[in-house]
């Protein structure tokens, strides 16, 4: 797989750059993802780092024959019912001691997302294990391994790190680019409409004129 993968980029211009930390027990961002292309050119450039990605697939998928396949390219079965989540069931993978390269694309959508999902995050954090961030960028047709990023608690300063790093890389469709941000960002508070006191009609009793006084 190595040389088709390697064939294969030198055919359409592509390249790798960056090189694989040690141990190989990580947490990979895939990102950005605005196109069913990016999970393909990672998983080939993965192929040419001589590592296979492993990401989630719901359980239900490993039926025969598609579960063979799915497994091939890294698909890890995870269950959705089950009472821990899956944060909690990717943690305990982890801790297996294993060797894991966890590929999760945060934005968890083709379209533009507002914020990007958190899970990965705290995968890394509770098992110990760093963020290597992962990018494919179509403008210099890179597919590549940024930092080994150790995620240290404060996920807002976190996500700033990666909001800047990946500022840098072009998805397919820009405009579906998802926000790097724990949330989406506030809507502005809605501004209460006071309503106008009523007016008080004041009744100014005019005189008559035999009621005025004479002007002097």
């Amino acid at each position: 797989m190595h040389a088709l993968a390697t064939l294969l980029f030198r055919l359409f211009g592509w390249r790798t750059e960056g090189t694989l930390p040690s141990p190989l027990r990580f947490v990979v961002i895939a990102a950005p993802h605005t196109s069913n292309w990016d999970a393909f050119i990672m998983l080939t450039a993965a192929y040419i780092f001589r590592v296979k990605l492993a990401w989630f697939v719901k359980d239900a998928a490993f039926f025969f024959p598609l579960g063979a396949i799915v497994r091939f390219f890294g698909g890890v079965p995870i269950d959705r019912t089950a009472r821990r989540n899956v944060v909690d069931q990717a943690i305990a993978r982890f801790a297996t001691g294993e060797r894991l390269l966890l590929a999760v694309p945060p934005e968890a959508t083709r379209k533009h997302s507002p914020s990007w999902k958190t899970g990965f995050y705290y995968i890394a954090l509770g098992a110990g294990v760093p963020i290597v961030l992962g990018y494919v960028d179509y403008r210099r047709k890179v597919a590549g391994l940024g930092p080994a990023f150790t995620p240290t608690g404060d996920i807002e300063a976190d996500f700033r790190v990666f909001e800047a790093f990946y500022a840098a890389v072009t998805p397919k469709f820009p405009e579906h680019r998802g926000v790097v941000a724990v949330r989406p960002p506030a809507s502005p508070a809605a501004v209460p409409q006071l309503e106008s006191p009523p007016v008080t009609q004041r009744y100014i009793h005019e005189p008559a004129p035999h009621e005025r006084e004479p002007v002097q």
